[in-house]
């Protein structure tokens, strides 16, 4: 299987252990999970279930304890920091609840900088066209503190998917929004991974956002007890 046939994400018997001062504690048992291509997976399950950590995982963000993290064919494990991140570079973004934008960067500042850091010659152009189709075509030189909740989630997925990566990540992206803005970013987050034709993996408390996904992968207790094959 070449690289480009390969599926975007597979986790094998992944767990992930931490040390605590009671004793270690166990927050992913033996994890499997496969995800295809231009695929949308829902994660859900109670809070404690271990759904974020198994996005750090799979990210390659935190090293498991045992088993293995491939992306695109190439497995993690004995991959350095350094070229973990070339690999995720252009081909893996993450959203998080918090939109985790630079202060002290503008909007469009925001989405240029990692186009940038690729080598995108016209990063500039690119993060404005992707701000005027997130809506915020008018707030280009406002920072993050001049913006709502619900402007700023629409810029940190403008700069998610302005690379079209091959594989979005997005951690409770909702979970900080109030209804309407909500619904407005999560119609606007499934309609640009359409039109991208990249995988997502979704992280969240919400049933009516999990049900529009593909596929619900449901986590109890450090273990995925349904959904886990794509």
């Amino acid at each position: 299987m070449t690289d480009n046939d390969s599926p975007p994400l597979r986790l094998s018997g992944v767990a992930l252990t931490l040390p605590s001062a009671a004793g270690p504690v166990h927050i992913l048992r033996g994890v499997d999970l496969n995800v295809a291509p231009a695929e949308r997976v829902a994660v859900v399950g109670p809070s404690g279930s271990g759904k974020s950590s198994l996005i750090a995982v799979a990210a390659g963000l935190e090293r498991p304890t045992a088993g293995t993290v491939s992306l695109f064919g190439t497995e993690l494990g004995p991959l350095s920091e350094d070229r973990r991140a070339r690999l995720r570079r252009g081909r893996v973004a993450l959203v998080f609840q918090s939109f985790h934008l630079l202060p002290n960067m503008t909007a469009i500042e925001n989405v240029a900088a990692p186009l940038e850091i690729d080598g995108q010659a016209d990063a500039l152009s690119l993060a404005r066209a992707w701000l005027d189709r997130v809506g915020l075509a008018e707030r280009l030189t406002h920072y993050p503190h001049q913006l709502s909740g619900g402007e700023q989630q629409r810029v940190a997925l403008a700069r998610a998917l302005a690379g079209r990566p091959a594989l979005l990540f997005a951690d409770e992206p909702t979970g900080n929004l109030d209804g309407a803005n909500a619904r407005s970013v999560a119609d606007l987050m499934f309609d640009l991974v359409a039109e991208t034709k990249a995988a997502l993996v979704l992280v969240t408390h919400d049933p009516a956002l999990a049900a529009r996904a593909d596929r619900q992968v449901v986590m109890a207790d450090g273990l995925v007890v349904v959904g886990a094959a794509a």
